[in-house]
C-alpha cells in the first residue's frame, strides 16, 4: 500500500510549517522561484525531481541551512504560535534543530559524530535537552538502537565499524531519539544496495506511522516517493510544477515534465 493510499491527517489547527513565495539564486542562476506550500502535522511531503530542479536548496532554506533571497518560512512553535524561522537569533535556530526538528542527511556521515560511540551519538542529542543521568542515557541509546534494528552488542563501537545501511539507520535513531515534530530527510536512500534500501524503507515508514511525524523528503526515486508521501511535489527549474496526493500525481501526471519523470520509470 503506498503512503497516499491511507488516510491523510485531519487538521485540527493550522499548518505545522508554511513556505511562501521561496526565492533564491547562486550568481545569475536561479535556484528557487516563488515555491509556496504548507506543510500539515503528521503529513509526509515528497519533493521530486531531477539534479539541479532545486529540490535540494528548498529543503536547506526550510531547514534554515541556507537563507532565502525573498520569502518566508513559518514554523508553529507551540509555546509562541508562527514564528519566521529565518528571522530567529541562532541560539534560538539550534534550540528548534534541537528539540523540534530532525534533518537525515544522504550521507550519514554527515550527520554522526563518527569518533565517539553508537550510544553516544544517540545520548548526545538527550544530553543538549538537559538529561545527564549515565543509566537513563544509555538504556534510551539502547532503547532507540533496538527501534532501527541495531543490537545491544554494537552500543560502544564506532560509526566507522558499521556498514553503510547500519549508518544511516543509526543517523535515524540519532534524530528521532528527542521525538521531534518535523523530519527533514535529503536522499535517505540514496547510495544504498537496493536490498539495503527496501529494509531502511519499511523501517522508515514504520516509524513515521508510529511516531505521527511530519516529514519533508526530497528524493529523485519515484518509488521511494510512493512508499513513504502522502503528497507530492514535482519540482523543474526552481518551480513546483506539479502538486497533489502522491498517487495521482504519479498515476495521473498532468505537466509534460510530470509525465516524462513518470514514463521514465516505467520504460526502465
Amino acid at each position: 500500500m503506498s503512503a497516499a493510499a491511507r488516510a491523510l491527517p485531519v487538521p485540527d489547527a493550522g499548518p505545522l510549517l508554511c513556505a511562501r513565495g521561496l526565492t533564491k539564486s547562486f550568481g545569475a542562476q536561479p535556484a528557487l522561484e516563488g515555491v509556496s506550500f504548507d506543510l500539515w502535522p503528521g503529513e509526509v511531503l515528497g519533493v521530486v525531481g531531477e539534479s539541479g530542479s532545486g529540490k535540494t536548496t528548498l529543503l536547506n532554506i526550510l531547514a534554515t541551512h541556507l537563507a532565502p533571497d525573498a520569502g518566508r518560512v513559518s514554523y508553529d512553535w507551540p509555546e509562541r504560535g508562527l514564528v519566521d524561522v529565518h528571522a530567529l537569533a541562532e541560539a534560538e535556530k539550534r534550540r528548534l534543530l534541537r528539540s523540534h526538528w530532525g534533518f537525515v542527511h544522504q550521507n550519514p556521515r554527515d550527520g554522526l559524530r563518527m569518533n565517539v560511540s553508537a550510544g553516544a551519538n544517540v545520548g548526545e542529542k538527550l544530553m543538549a535537552l538537559g538529561l545527564r543521568h549515565y543509566g537513563k542515557l544509555r538504556a534510551r541509546a539502547e532503547e532507540w538502537l533496538g527501534k532501527v534494528e541495531i543490537g545491544p552488542e554494537r552500543l560502544d563501537d564506532l560509526p566507522a565499524t558499521y556498514s553503510g545501511g547500519m549508518q544511516q539507520r543509526l543517523q535515524i535513531a540519532r534524530n528521532l531519539v528527542t521525538e521531534p515534530r518535523l523530519v527533514f530527510m535529503d536522499e535517505p536512500t540514496g547510495g544504498l544496495d537496493v536490498s539495503v534500501q527496501a529494509r531502511l524503507l519499511d523501517l522508515l515508514r514504520k516509524l513515521v506511522a508510529e511516531l505521527g511525524l511530519a516529514v519533508v523528503i526530497v528524493t529523485h526515486d519515484l518509488a521511494v516517493a510512493r512508499l513513504l508521501a502522502d503528497r507530492l511535489m514535482v519540482m523543474r527549474c526552481g518551480r513546483v510544477v506539479e502538486s497533489g496526493l502522491t498517487d495521482q500525481v504519479l498515476d495521473d501526471p498532468h505537466h509534460p515534465y510530470t509525465q516524462l519523470l513518470v514514463s521514465s520509470i516505467l520504460q526502465a
